[in-house]
């Protein structure tokens, strides 16, 4: 480097130097030419590795975002899950309410079936009936993984179940009223006195079955129960009912006055010396209707007297359980079982 002379003093001045940025260049090993060689990648291969690296940069980012909504939640699904929890929690409370009423309602059929209906004689409300097209849903259907609206139609399906059980029974209950009312009539229109004046007992003469018939002196089935007592005894309705026939038929009963009480029940009050009602007349229990005596095919002063339901004769020993204590009773069922001859 020359010095430059000006003047005075001398200066020295440095060649310019540019620097130039070369881009990196790849070569490769040609074994066919024998000589070095510019390495040029394809474009397909380019866009190949363009495609390859934005692929998996996605897939990252879905599984950073998964793993950040996972365990990371936001405000709002930090809330909503509250919200759920809340609402599970409520619905056990629901349901073990709704245990507990269908329990209650369990036990109230169980009484209206066992108890009020057989007590009324009353066929029993079939569960089909009660619970028509309601089916027996499953114990809590993984409570924990049911969403919100299916918690919802659970417990809506479930009260809405117990509230059609509901009104079947209040339906029930209705006619048990009924029942109720009807009881009363009934015991009102069933015998259960005897027919004549018989404190002593000592009044039974033949009882119902086969005895031994007093004109003709053969065993024949007799159908009711005498009781011997002075003509013109008074002869009392044994419940309250309506005179169906009143006088001599030609049947062998003499005077005699048939009742029918309703509900299948009729009572026949045989041989009377006279007949106080007429037919068609309504008569109560106690009431007089006519008089002992011994009209038709009688051997003398008695009264014979049956009970049929649903015009089947049954033993009339059975019907007193009204004006007899249980001493009595068992005593009047040993005298009206003995075997003897009837009166009739």
């Amino acid at each position: 480097m020359a010095p430059v002379k000006s003047g005075k003093s001398t200066e020295i001045r440095a060649p310019l130097i540019r620097e130039y940025s070369m881009k990196k260049v790849k070569y490769y090993y040609n074994t066919n030419s024998l000589r070095y060689e510019k390495l040029e990648t394809p474009l397909r291969v380019k866009l190949l590795r363009v495609l390859g690296f934005l692929s998996a940069a996605l897939v990252t980012a879905v599984i950073i975002v998964s793993i950040a909504y996972r365990y990371f939640p936001s405000a709002n699904e930090k809330r909503l899950q509250q919200q759920n929890e809340a609402l599970k929690e409520n619905y056990l409370v629901l349901d073990e309410r709704a245990r507990k009423l269908q329990d209650r309602m369990h036990v109230l059929e169980e009484r209206d079936n066992e108890i009020y209906r057989a007590i009324f004689e009353a066929n029993p409300i079939p569960d089909s009936a009660r619970l028509m097209e309601i089916q027996q849903q499953q114990e809590i259907r993984l409570v924990m993984s049911l969403n919100r609206f299916e918690l919802e139609e659970s417990v809506v399906s479930t009260l809405g179940n117990i509230e059609r059980r509901m009104v079947f029974q209040d339906k029930s209950y209705e006619q048990l009223s009924g029942f109720i009312k009807n009881k009363e009539q009934l015991l009102a229109c069933t015998p259960a006195i005897q027919p004549v004046s018989n404190s002593d007992l000592k009044r039974v003469a033949s009882g119902y079955g086969y005895r031994i018939d007093p004109i003709y002196k053969t065993p024949r089935f007799h159908a009711g129960l005498d009781f011997t007592a002075p003509q013109g005894t008074p002869i009392y309705a044994t419940a309250n009912g309506v005179a169906k026939i009143a006088g001599n038929t030609g049947n062998g009963y003499g005077n005699h006055v048939v009742i029918s009480h309703g509900y299948g029940y009729e009572t026949l009050y045989g041989h009377m010396f006279r007949v106080k009602v007429r037919v068609g007349e309504r008569v109560k229990r106690g009431e007089v209707i006519g008089y002992v005596g011994s009209t038709g095919k009688s051997t003398g002063p008695h009264c014979h007297y049956e009970v049929r339901k649903n015009s089947q004769r049954i033993d009339p020993v059975y019907f007193f359980y009204n004006d007899l204590t249980p001493e009595q009773f068992n005593r009047i069922i040993k005298l009206a079982a003995q075997s003897n001859q009837s009166f009739d």
